[in-house]
């Protein structure tokens, strides 16, 4: 029964078409549980079977979750003696036994769940048809057999819920035509299409970028929460219904365990962000924060932020602190900050329990003897459990040295590790619990547990983890405590920059980047330092949204994602970054006073308010926006060629230029007009006068290829990849007097230039800003 053809020959004798027989044979796990469900009915009927139980047969295939694949025989027994004889009847046991997986099996209310024994006559048929006809009767007449019989199907059902589907059908079609009679040439044409409200027409450039268009994320400068917009992507267990999950696994102590789970929780969702404290959170962990938080909130439950500290020799309080602000920057609030050593003591002793148990040891094996999948068991494994008791007592009061001897579970995890370490040793004081604890446990001995102890609902966790969720669920079940369930998504990346920590301080070292908070890293501090709104993160995490699927972005998405949320929050200003000085010889003030300009925060809502910027005799345009001859389609400044100041509604008209000794040009003197008075110009520029000095940093992408850490593309290693011209340093920048009081991390929109942010360097005396990101291509500054 191996071979193609012996399997399509199979399927089609329950029943199957040799076409949908050989389309079962292409997934391969639903092609093995048909096989042996045909198998089994065979043998518990002795004979070959009939088309409805193979119909029945196929559904169970299809749709038996793995964890009541222990009920399979059940299912097919039922089927085969048609005590089962419905898709209804079939799908109320497999709910019912979804429901309620532990033994013993409560027959007589499994029965009566299904329907079984239930008989429904031809008469009781009638009736209901009967009276659910008479509820819709008048549409019904009106309508014709254009009317909608599935509103009068689900009103029997909700009556007759084991009817014969096809006897409600037929009787159904009886008494509609005793009603309306035969059908008319009228009855037979298609109903005709309502028309669709028309659709606001808007005009759409093609754009290749997926995150272009978020204008329908953005409302009145807010944007949409990461669960509204990521939406129903994510379909999870309700709280306590942890064993319909898929992988589950049920014991015999997992309902009680459930239900004082729910007892504490009062059926809340509970998730917790559970950082380790040996670096600065960066853009990947921006999607986890906003889909443990968002996730709780967005259900009203809590989310707790929780430490992951144990392993103290890489723990400093600065990371500590770094990662609450990241969160609270980002927008959440924790319900409780709690740390994984808060649970120290109860970890030891769970430890000790296991080894009681006999699903621990004591091993002397070194770290390379145990790196790799699919070793040779450790010769210490079967150890006397009295004898692994006394050797983690000896761990635990300091008698061996580090790496003499760590604590193992005996289990083997779906990625072929075998026996993964619990407890090792180490010499190093801890930021919390002081010199108490020379032995830390692991993330796989921890993480569960913790979780188990503030009853996390939902574990969430990044794909790397997938294979650690068995070794998840053994370990809880193995010490009989609440055992959450452990959910897996694709981790957020991007391309042309690296997060891993350890690169990180190797730049730090090497003097290429400041620190953790360098505006070229993607750090959350370094992108809150460069000028990115917490929102345009969120936004960004929410968009790539929640997948299986390990991708990696371009940097480009999260500029876009920036773009949407400065342009209606950050206000406008206006900055020349390479100052070319005009003088108005006709301006109608002297030399020392100025008009005040009325300019508008935002442009497209002048309702948030204007600021005022001086206007005076002498000016500074940007040296880009001259030329001295201007070249075909140039809308700026030149000799023979007028511009507009913006907001101004000035004119300036170029009399002389000034050059140097070198022949640059070093001044420009103008007359000038109000543009109510002459032609209009071509184009208007970005202008300021009697300015504040500014240092104005911009930057480029910090690597040069798109994979830095891939030996494949960079052979010679990140730091050969490193873009020397990553930063450039413009110290005499000139910006208008609006700016003037700003703070870190003030955010603005320099007109026709990008979006800036002030910097941590600024003082009292000069103000220092970061270019976050160019605005979108300006067809007027590019001509």
């Amino acid at each position: 029964m191996g071979t193609e053809s012996d399997l399509v020959a199979l399927f089609c004798s329950i029943g199957l078409g040799e076409a949908k027989a050989k389309d079962t044979i292409k997934n391969s796990q639903v092609s093995t549980n048909l096989k042996e469900a045909i198998l089994k009915a065979r043998e518990l009927c002795g004979k070959e079977l009939d088309q409805e139980i193979g119909k029945l047969l196929y559904h169970v295939a299809t749709k038996l979750k793995p964890q009541l694949r222990n009920r399979r025989d059940l299912l097919i027994e039922y089927i085969v003696n048609r005590k089962l004889t419905s898709e209804s009847q079939l799908n109320a046991a497999l709910d019912y036994l979804l429901n309620n997986p532990t033994d013993p099996l409560d027959v007589k209310k499994f029965e009566a769940e299904c329907g079984v024994g239930v008989v429904i006559t031809l008469s009781q048929i009638e009736k209901a048809v009967a009276a659910a006809i008479a509820k819709f009767k008048d549409k019904l007449v009106e309508e014709r057999y254009h009317f909608n019989t599935g509103l009068i199907m689900g009103e029997v059902r909700q009556e007759l819920r084991w009817a014969d589907g096809k006897a409600v059908k037929s009787e159904l079609d009886c008494q509609i035509h005793d009603i309306l009679g035969s059908k008319t040439e009228e009855d037979k044409k298609a109903p005709a299409k309502q028309k669709a409200a028309p659709k606001e027409v808007k005009e759409v450039k093609e754009c290749k970028d997926p995150l272009a268009d978020l204008s329908s994320f953005m409302a009145e400068g807010k944007t949409m929460s990461f669960m509204d917009i990521v939406g129903a992507a994510v379909s999870f267990h309700k709280p306590g219904e942890n064993f319909k999950t898929d992988g589950y696994e049920v014991t015999p102590f997992t309902m009680d365990l459930l239900k004082r789970h729910l007892e504490t929780t009062g059926g809340q969702v509970v998730t917790r962000f559970p950082p380790e404290p040996n670096g600065i959170l960066h853009i990947g962990h921006a999607k986890a924060i906003n889909f443990n938080f968002g996730f709780a909130q967005k259900h009203n439950g809590i989310c707790y932020l929780r430490y992951d500290d144990t392993n103290p020799e890489k723990e400093e309080e600065k990371f500590f602190v770094a990662i609450r602000e990241m969160v609270e920057w980002l927008g959440y609030t924790p319900y409780k900050i709690t740390h994984a050593s808060d649970n120290f003591d109860q970890l030891y002793e769970w430890a000790k329990l296991l080894i009681r148990n006999g699903k621990a040891y004591v091993c002397h094996q070194k770290g390379e003897e145990v790196k790799g999948k699919n070793l040779p068991p450790s010769p210490w494994r079967d150890r006397p459990a009295g004898e692994s008791l006394q050797l983690f007592e000896d761990m635990k009061n300091g008698k061996f040295a580090e790496g003499e001897a760590t604590l193992r579970m005996k289990f083997v995890m779906d990625d072929g590790k075998q026996d993964p370490v619990a407890y090792r040793i180490k010499y190093h004081s801890h930021a919390r619990s002081g010199d108490k604890w020379c032995i830390y446990p692991t993330y796989d001995y921890t993480h569960c547990l913790c979780d188990s102890v503030e009853n996390i609902t939902h574990s969430l966790c990044t794909k790397e983890f997938q294979s650690h969720r068995s070794a998840y669920y053994w370990l809880c079940n193995s010490l009989n405590v609440y055992c959450p369930v452990q959910w897996e998504y694709g981790r957020l990346s991007l391309n042309y920059t690296m997060v891993s920590k350890r690169k990180i301080l190797k730049l730090i070292e090497k003097g290429i980047v400041q620190d953790w908070d360098d505006p070229r890293l993607f750090t959350l501090t370094a992108l809150r330092r460069r000028g990115f709104p917490a929102e345009a993160i969120n936004l960004f995490a929410a968009k790539v949204g929640v997948t299986m699927a390990q991708t990696s972005h371009d940097p480009s998405l999260l500029d876009t994602c920036g773009r949407a949320v400065l342009n209606v929050t950050a206000p406008r200003a206006m900055a020349v970054l390479d100052p070319l000085r005009v003088t108005i010889k006709n301006f109608p003030k002297g030399d020392d006073e100025y008009i005040d300009v009325q300019v508008p925060n935002f442009p497209a809502d002048e309702s948030k308010g204007f600021h005022v910027v001086p206007f005076g005799k002498v000016v500074y345009i940007d040296r880009e926006d001259f030329k001295e001859k201007a070249d075909k389609g140039y809308k700026r400044l030149s000799v023979d060629q007028t511009v507009g100041l913006k907001n101004a509604n000035f004119v300036i008209k170029v009399e002389e230029v000034v050059k140097d000794s070198s022949g640059n040009v070093r001044e420009l003197i103008a007359t000038g007009w109000n543009v109510a008075e002459g032609e209009k110009p071509k184009g208007f520029i970005q202008w300021v006068s009697n300015p504040i000095q500014c240092e104005v940093r911009l930057y480029d992408r910090l690597f040069k290829s798109k994979s830095p850490e891939n030996l494949k593309e960079v052979p010679g290693g990140f730091l050969s990849d490193v873009n020397t011209n990553s930063m450039t340093v413009l110290p005499a920048v000139l910006v208008d007097r609006s700016v003037q009081n700003a703070k870190v991390y003030d955010k603005f929109q320099f007109e026709r230039v990008g979006y800036f942010s002030v910097d941590t360097a600024s003082t009292p005396s000069k103000l220092v800003f970061n270019r976050t990101i160019l605005l979108k291509e300006d067809a007027a500054k590019s001509s």
